[in-house]
């Protein structure tokens, strides 16, 4: 069975190792430039002592065409899901070769344990070498921007493409086996993974582990350090509780201003903030802090991986039972 996978995809795998090479290349002589530029930086801020105003100095490491190409590695974990996975078993029914398959010496399950698994590991290598070489490219970038956390950085980065690959491949196969339909396969491995791939990033990841609120003087700017992932932020009164505007509904730094300190809000420089603080009101921030970046990347992959694993049982479930 080894051998007729490998006989079977050997094409499709000598083009993805290509295509593969080809993104390293560029990455390897771009990320290189980011890197030079990164560290001259480095050491001209460090003898002006202007390093902490780095970030905002407008410094560019790449070109907006190779950000878009990083970006765009987003969907490589995808792709064999949709173009091997999806194929894998609803092919197989289509064309009627199962019946040839199943009917031998080889079992289904052992047929798809060994074609299934060959895939999987061919998946989260591919998106797994991807990531290194993406991550290794992201690094002068992350540390200027401080933005590892961020929906495509943290999704493309680390280990989590690893996850959502093998997550992709089970989908394709699953899907394949229900259905017995390549087109309606891709489908539905392609709404199911960007569907979680979705939720993952703009609600699910939020709540991992449970956030740190961090309360400040409304006339003091605090930022959390490091590359943090935002959850919320404003300004709360002596209860603990968001103000209510009042009469006349004033509105400053996006949060409403209580009836008490609305007379503050006339004239050509409103500022409440005074009145605010006399008052109880104080500043806030909900984040998820840096250092749980690998933390987080670790419960992700953890999460795709056990869905993989349930899509997988009931792949070899429905196979189990269906009649060649």
């Amino acid at each position: 069975m080894t051998w007729v996978t490998w006989r079977q995809y050997r094409y499709q795998g000598a083009l993805a190792a290509a295509l593969f090479a080809a993104l390293a290349v560029v990455l390897l002589f771009t990320g290189l430039h980011a890197a030079h530029v990164w560290h001259s930086a480095l050491t001209g801020c460090a003898k002006n002592g202007t390093c902490a105003s780095l970030a905002g100095s407008g410094l560019s490491l790449s070109s907006p065409a190779f950000l878009t190409l990083v970006v765009a590695t987003s969907a490589v974990p995808l792709l064999p899901g949709l173009f091997w996975g999806a194929p894998m078993v609803a092919g197989e029914l289509e064309a009627g070769t199962h019946q040839f398959a199943w009917t031998q010496s080889i079992t289904r399950r052992r047929w798809l344990a060994v074609r299934a698994g060959w895939l999987l590991l061919a998946a989260a290598v591919l998106a797994g070498a991807v990531s290194a070489v993406v991550t290794w490219w992201s690094g002068p970038d992350n540390a200027l921007n401080a933005d590892a956390f961020q929906v495509n950085r943290f999704d493309i980065t680390g280990i989590v493409p690893a996850g959502y690959a093998v997550f992709a491949m089970a989908l394709g196969i699953c899907a394949g086996a229900l259905l017995r339909r390549t087109l309606p396969a891709l489908a539905v491995t392609l709404a199911g993974f960007t569907g979680l791939r979705a939720l993952t990033a703009l609600w699910l990841r939020l709540h991992y582990m449970t956030p740190v609120t961090v309360y400040y003087k409304l006339t003091a700017i605090f930022t959390p350090a490091g590359s943090y992932l935002g959850i919320s932020q404003g300004w709360v009164g002596p209860n603990g509780q968001p103000p209510v505007a009042g009469p006349g509904n004033y509105g400053f730094g996006g949060e409403p201003v209580p009836a008490v300190c609305e007379k503050f809000m006339s004239g050509l420089k409103p500022n409440p903030l005074p009145c605010l603080m006399a008052h109880g009101y104080r500043g806030y921030v909900t984040y998820q802090p840096a250092s749980r970046f690998w933390a987080f990347q670790g419960i992700e992959t953890g999460i795709f991986v056990v869905l993989a694993a349930i899509l997988l049982a009931v792949t070899f479930w429905v196979l189990k039972r269906r009649d060649a």
